[in-house]
Parts: structure tokens; sequence; C-alpha cells
């Protein structure tokens, strides 16, 4: 995870500043969704359904030319809206019409449509824009990673803002249609089928879709020169998997975990439920960054994952997140632990069914590793503020908590609410709070002290009754189950920095 050093209630403050008093009257969309870790996230005052993106990009100046057609529906009476962007842009039009526009610092992209927009009324919103995105710095970053033959757009939380104008939070998720040309010989990535190829005068053009409501943060694109790998699973979903040319050493390592995402997905219908989309694969560009993404139906892969060997165990992370984070998204930021929580604890799974280590050995071995004094246990999964949202706690701590919900509800009822979450909330966005009340409907019981020890106390909780069942080792602790040095070996798979 990139971590973007805020201070959350000045940032809010200075937003508000900048909004004109007209916003009290409700006609200016606010420029922020709400979100009270990331306050200029996302705006208000409409919803997308669905992206249009139509893009050229020339990797050896990594200038990308792009017009973008977005629909919406309005949310409130506009007489201006934002998107986030930070390219420059030449045109917009709203409803066919030329509309005022005008950048306001380094993400907010103001627009003043010719006439006022009525309160649920459907909007096209078309930008044509040009830039170079790994030059353009919001927050003091840039999401857009230049390669040696291409570039790639994969972050958390924020993506899109370098290269297509959005409501860039997982709030307002949407559909795509992503088409890009480049030059004969490498080839562009994104998410979903993709729908048709071809080539004019040079330039080869690829069209994605992506059918199902999809995140922001989850909309990815890949340029390079990649192996491509294709095949269908058992139900006829197309599988695509892409390998940069260029990755050394890491080549076979990443192949051999990668190559596995069907055999893996095939396995989490039957803890999590069906596959909620309609695409799947990873790719695996030539980056020098160290962690993975999962951007929807096709996670990224860092080379860097695979330096010690295959590993399967990020590929079941990644993977778990189609279901957990990625149909069912979070409702905010802070909601990070229906991502990550499960996330982790699909791995501990993948343990347990491989015989390696069951989940239950993994969470005293993890809880065994962070003495009551550890500052492991001061981070709040259910609500780690801004600067620990991406903590080791998050993960470990998180899964230890679904272990602890195992063992106080049974196998029968665990499992039943893994797999009746994504069902109940699929497609759609959900908290913590929700999960917690989902769990004490189904289970029948009150959850809310338990919840509270576990994802919301600076306290180490005392051992899980299930703890210390199992062998030890001969200092006394718990033995180290089999598959801890993979699982390890994945702790940076969302440190962006």
């Amino acid at each position: 995870m990139h971590r973007r050093l805020i201070v959350p209630s000045a940032l809010a403050a200075s937003l508000l500043l900048a909004v004109p008093a007209s916003a009290a009257e409700g006609t200016v969309g606010a420029p922020g969704i709400g979100d009270p870790y990331y306050p200029a996230s996302g705006n208000g005052g409409y919803d997308v359904s669905h992206y249009d993106l139509r893009l050229k990009y020339q990797p050896s100046t990594d200038l990308l030319e792009g017009t973008a057609t977005i629909l919406a529906t309005t949310t409130q009476e506009l007489s201006r809206f934002d998107l986030d962007f930070g390219l420059d842009v030449s045109e917009v039009r709203v409803n066919g019409k030329k509309a005022g526009h005008v950048k306001n610092g380094e993400q907010e992209l103001e627009i003043t449509p010719a006439a006022p927009l009525a309160k649920g009324r459907a909007v096209s919103v078309v930008v044509r824009y040009a830039g170079k995105p790994s030059e353009v710095k919001i927050n003091g970053w840039t999401s857009w990673v230049r390669t040696p033959d291409g570039a790639v757009a994969a972050q958390e939380p924020e993506s899109a803002a370098w290269w297509f104008p959005s409501n860039d939070h997982p709030l307002d998720k949407a559909t795509y249609d992503i088409s890009v040309s480049v030059p004969d010989g490498t080839q562009a990535i994104s998410n979903g089928t993709l729908q048709s190829q071809s080539s004019k005068l040079g330039w080869t053009r690829f069209n994605w879709r992506s059918s199902k409501p999809q995140a922001t943060y989850l909309t990815t694109l890949a340029v390079g020169k990649f192996d491509i790998t294709t095949d269908t699973t058992s139900d006829g979903l197309p599988v695509v998997n892409a390998y940069s040319k260029d990755l050394g050493a890491n080549a076979g390592a990443a192949r051999a975990s990668i190559e596995r995402s069907a055999e893996v997905a095939e396995w989490l219908t039957e803890v999590f439920g069906p596959y909620p989309f309609d695409a799947l694969g990873g790719y695996s560009p030539n980056v020098t960054s160290g962690f993975a993404l999962e951007t929807q139906t096709r996670p990224f892969y860092s080379p860097k994952q695979f330096a010690n060997g295959a590993n399967v165990s990020v590929v079941v992370h990644e993977l778990a997140h189609q279901w957990y984070g990625d149909s069912v998204s979070l409702k905010g930021w802070k909601d990070i632990w229906i991502n990550e929580g499960f996330a982790r604890y699909s791995q501990w799974l993948w343990s347990e069914k491989e015989g390696e280590g069951t989940a239950q050995e993994l969470a005293d071995y993890t809880y065994a590793l962070h003495p009551a004094d550890d500052a492991f246990w001061t981070v709040k999964p259910g609500d780690p503020g801004p600067d620990n949202q991406f903590d080791a706690a998050v993960y470990d701590r998180g899964a230890l908590a679904l272990q602890a919900l195992r063992d106080e509800l049974g196998d029968e009822t665990f499992f039943a609410l893994l797999k009746g979450w994504p069902a109940e909330h699929a497609y759609g966005n959900a908290s913590v709070s929700d999960f917690v009340a989902y769990a004490e409907r189904v289970s029948g019981k009150p959850l809310a002290a338990f919840f509270d020890t576990w994802l919301f106390q600076p306290t180490r909780p005392e051992a899980p009754a299930a703890a210390g069942a199992h062998a030890l080792h001969a200092t006394g602790q718990p033995a180290r189950p089999a598959s801890w040095k993979k699982i390890a070996a994945t702790d940076s798979v969302h440190d962006h920095r």
C-alpha cells in the first residue's frame, strides 16, 4: 500500500473552504465522497454507471491520449461537479454540449455544464485529455509506473486519477469498456474479457470489457511486451495470464504460481461460493516494486513476489479478494478488514487444505509471536487509521479474529457465513458493522462484544479457546507450520511504497 500521509481534519477543512457558498444550496457536487481517511477521494452529486475509455499510448514517450465517456445519474441538482483527474484536459462536454472546466489543486477537475442538471437525471460526460502520467504527482506520488517496454497502472487506494477521469472511490462502482491502441508488437492488458483486437498503420488496438461493477482502484492497465497464455475453466470462463518477456530469473516461479489461478479459483468457490465474475487470470509485468494487487478479474503480481520461488499463497490471497474486496467492496477505507482479514485467512485455509498446517495451528503460532506488549496489538483492524491501514495486524490479527469466530460458532455456521456474505452483498459495498450484524443474524448469537475485543480494542485478547491444543516446539511455543514461510513471504503483498 502506498501510504498517503495526510491530516484528514485539516484537508477536509481546506476542501470546505474551496467550495463556494452555493454548495450550501445543494447545487455544487462535493469535492470528496466523504471518506474520513481520504477526504479528497471521490466526489458527490452523481453516481457513475459506466466508463468508456478510448486511449492511445506511446511507450517511448509516455504520452497518453484519451477520450473518456462517463455515464452517470445525478443524485442532487448540479450546477457544477468534480471528477478526480490529474492530466491536462482539452475539452469537456456534458450531454453533448461544451462545458466549462478548470483544474483545482492536484486532482479536482471542476466541470460547469451549460445549464444546471436536475436531480435524478441521466448524464453523459465526455472528457478529452493528454499527458505523461508518470510526471503527474498527486500528494507527492504517481501510481503510473513506466517499464522498459511500457507502463503499468496498479495502485491502492487510488490509481485512476493518473490515467482516466473518474469518481475515484470504491463507493461508486461501474462497468467498463477500455480500448487501448499501442505500437504493433506491444500488448495492452486490462480487466475482464478481450472483446476484440485489430491492427492498422503500425498500431494495435485491444478492446477490454468489465461487465460487472468495478471500483476505480481495481481497474488496471498494463502496456508492454508479454507472453500471454489463454485457457478456459471447467465452467467455461476465459483465463488470460500475461508475463513480461523480461522477468529474468523470476519468470519460471511467476508462471508456476499464476498458472494455478484456475485451480485456486475452483477451490475458492467451495469456500466462498460461485466465482463472481466472467473472466479470470493474472499478470506480472517487469516492475521493480514488490507488491501485488487484487485488480478485478486479473490480479497484478510484482515479479519480486516470486523471488524465492513459486508461491501459490499470494495467488490465493489476491483471488480471495475477488469475493472479499472486489465483488463486495468496502464502504470506507476504515473497513479494510473485510478485504484483508479474509484474504489472509484464505491463505490459512489453503494451508489447511494442502496439509501444511491448519488454520488453528497458524493462529496459535501467530498469536504466540506477539506478546502482550507488542505494538501489533495496538492496531485496531476494524478501524486502523490511514497510517496503519495496511499494517500487518490488519492481516494477521484480522485473520486471528476469523479463527476465533470459527471456534466460537463451529465450522458449519462459520463456513455458511463465508459463503453467505458475498452472496448477500454481491457487487455492492459493505462495512465492518454490516458484517457484525450479518454474523449475529445468521448465527443467532450476540457477537458485538466478541468483535469489539478482536477488532477494536488496542490490547491483546485472551488466547482463543482452541489455542494450545497442538504440537509445541522445544521452546514451549507452538510449532511453526510448514506453510508459514510462504505465507510470511506475502507480508509485503500490499506494501506499495
